[in-house]
């Protein structure tokens, strides 16, 4: 029988090309994995692996493994969520779940003690990943649960193996000092009110810039690039500049500051995803009837 560890492995270098990468991700030394996959060639009788400079490439026998392996771990884990709700459906163990910082800070974190309380006997395991990394560990049986966010409006493409449901609208305000001409009044600005004015932003390359390089169009008078949040509003309270900030990564204001809303605001849709084999997860049902109650 070939042993499913070892074919977990072979998946990830498969999906990360070395030993070292896939040994990384899976909590193993390097020297542990390739003995894994030593044991699976003696198993299968033929080689799956093949140097290749510093590296390894999957061989045509290991590559038809691999390909073959998403339904083995789907039907895995069909028969570990059948033995579940056998089990009256509760939530129990240990869910792993991997996000985006401001998803961590501003939807999982403030669900948590309310999860804690509906299902005591479930643990909730947090990793801070991008979304593309997040992703590849959801679908590689690493992590059960994935938030993610979409890339300029465009939503992250899924595997077949993997679906998603839609849990938060993320959207962008305008931070700036009370001192500044712009505080009083309460209609949305719209982007006449902010041409002129000096800015603090995201670095280039981020959703954050993205977004204000459409609010902001031509050539606008940024003074700072900041990819800290907190450091923004640092600059903010100094009254010289404005931010654009989503309200998932704000931090609270305080007194000298404060957020304006915009006529046409920045949005970017979080998702929740996880592999479509553990649909009948307790765990992951009650993290998305949490994550819906926190939404609303």
């Amino acid at each position: 029988m070939i042993d499913v560890d070892a074919l977990r492995a072979l998946r990830s270098v498969a999906a990360l090309g070395t030993l070292v990468r896939a040994a990384d991700e899976l909590g193993f030394t390097a020297s542990a994995v390739s003995q894994q996959l030593k044991r699976l060639e003696r198993q299968l009788g033929v080689a799956v692996l093949a140097p290749s400079g510093r590296g390894v490439v999957l061989t045509p026998a290991g590559r038809a493994l691999v390909d073959a392996a998403p339904e083995v771990f789907q039907a895995l884990e069909r028969c570990a969520e059948a033995a579940q709700s056998v089990s009256a459906g509760a939530p129990r163990g240990t869910l792993r779940v991997v996000a985006f910082s401001t998803g961590i800070r501003g939807l999982l974190a403030p669900t948590l003690a309310g999860l804690a309380a509906h299902c005591p006997d479930l643990g909730v395991r947090i990793t801070e990943q991008d979304p593309d990394e997040a992703l590849h560990s959801v679908d590689a049986g690493t992590a059960d649960v994935a938030l993610v966010h979409d890339a300029d409006g465009l939503p992250v493409p899924l595997r077949p193996s993997l679906t998603r449901r839609h849990v938060h609208t993320d959207v962008g305000d305008v931070v700036l000092s009370r001192a500044h001409p712009l505080a009083a009044g309460d209609a949305p600005l719209g982007e006449g009110d902010l041409s002129g004015h000096a800015w603090v932003t995201s670095p280039p390359g981020t959703v954050c810039h993205q977004w204000f390089r459409r609010l902001v169009p031509g050539e606008p008078d940024v003074r700072h690039l900041v990819d800290d949040f907190a450091t923004q509003l640092a600059l903010v309270a100094s009254g010289d500049v404005l931010a654009l900030i989503p309200r998932l990564a704000r931090p609270p204001l305080g007194d000298g500051l404060v957020a304006r809303t915009l006529r046409r605001p920045p949005k970017r849709e979080v998702h929740a995803v996880w592999r479509r084999s553990a649909d009948a997860s307790p765990a992951i049902r009650a993290l998305l009837a949490a994550l819906s109650t926190r939404d609303g």
